[in-house]
């Protein structure tokens, strides 16, 4: 029998396109679907990806915005197929097929579960409570930077940490620069610092928690590179996991505009590591 006429067609790309696609988006601009089971996408996952497993996609297409492109992927590629073709019947449109899936995903990867880190939001019923979490988590990282430049020997990794440590000193800036443009209210360093989660970096580990799951090593260059790349795709996570639980618009747009801040600070990262790898 030819099966071909039952099944939907739909677009596949691989995960270098895939990657390419994405990031000429915003974070809002397409939705990512997870459609592995929950321990797979705890293991690893792509930063911003909606948890839905395949035997549970009928049950929550109402979840999905029909107005954005829709991304599927899976492990392989086998699963993430039937769910375009299922949601393609359903009229969404466009969806696009990850094939080779996360097991070929060579790009920046979040891990842990979906409701990690949210707590710290709770449902963010504000947007003054968005963005002084969200300032709290860039000044865990901050102090966490300025640990480490103590620790190592060689000048170009202490020179590393204390520029990775201004870098989160500027996203803090910003958001007290939001904060003042969402709510027309003046906001001081001292008053956001008040509230400051202790011992929570970007993406709402501890740094116990980074070294135990990371095991980070921090004598090259690139190996602390590679470190902050891990921290940031996991803060891109939470923000976006964040924002789909947000109780309040105002919060959600905060934290949709900080996520995508720290998606093109992962950029810039990214673009330091091919410099670095090129250096004789």
């Amino acid at each position: 029998m030819n099966w071909r006429p039952f099944l939907t067609p739909v677009t596949s790309i691989d995960t270098d396109q895939a990657r390419s696609y994405l990031a000429g988006k915003k974070v809002d601009e397409v939705t990512i679907l997870d459609v592995r089971q929950p321990l797979e996408y705890k293991a690893g996952h792509i930063p911003g990806a909606v948890l839905t497993p395949l035997p549970e996609l009928t049950d929550h297409m109402q979840r999905i915005d029909r107005t954005k492109p829709v991304m599927v992927y899976c492990a392989s590629g086998a699963r993430s197929r039937m769910a375009a073709q299922l949601l393609s019947g359903q009229g969404f449109n466009p969806i696009i097929n990850v094939a080779g899936g996360f097991n070929a995903w060579t790009s920046e990867a979040a891990f842990m579960g979906e409701e990690k880190g949210l707590a710290l939001f709770d449902g963010v019923t504000s947007v003054e409570h968005a963005l002084a979490v969200a300032y709290s988590l860039e000044a865990g990282l901050k102090d966490f930077y300025d640990s480490m430049a103590v620790k190592v020997d060689s000048d170009p990794a202490r020179q590393l940490f204390h520029q990775l440590s201004q870098i989160e000193v500027k996203h803090q800036d910003r958001i007290l620069e939001q904060y003042t443009e969402l709510t027309g209210k003046p906001v001081t360093r001292d008053s956001f610092e008040a509230r400051q989660v202790p011992e929570v970096l970007e993406g709402g580990l501890t740094t116990e928690e980074y070294a135990n799951l990371l095991m980070p090593a921090y004598d090259t260059v690139q190996e602390i590179i590679e470190l902050a790349m891990s921290i940031e795709a996991q803060a891109l996570d939470l923000y976006l996991r964040a924002s789909e639980k947000a109780q309040n618009e105002a919060g959600r747009k905060a934290l949709i505009q900080i996520a995508n801040e720290e998606k093109e600070h992962l950029a810039r990262l990214g673009q330091l590591m091919e410099e670095t790898m090129r250096m004789p």
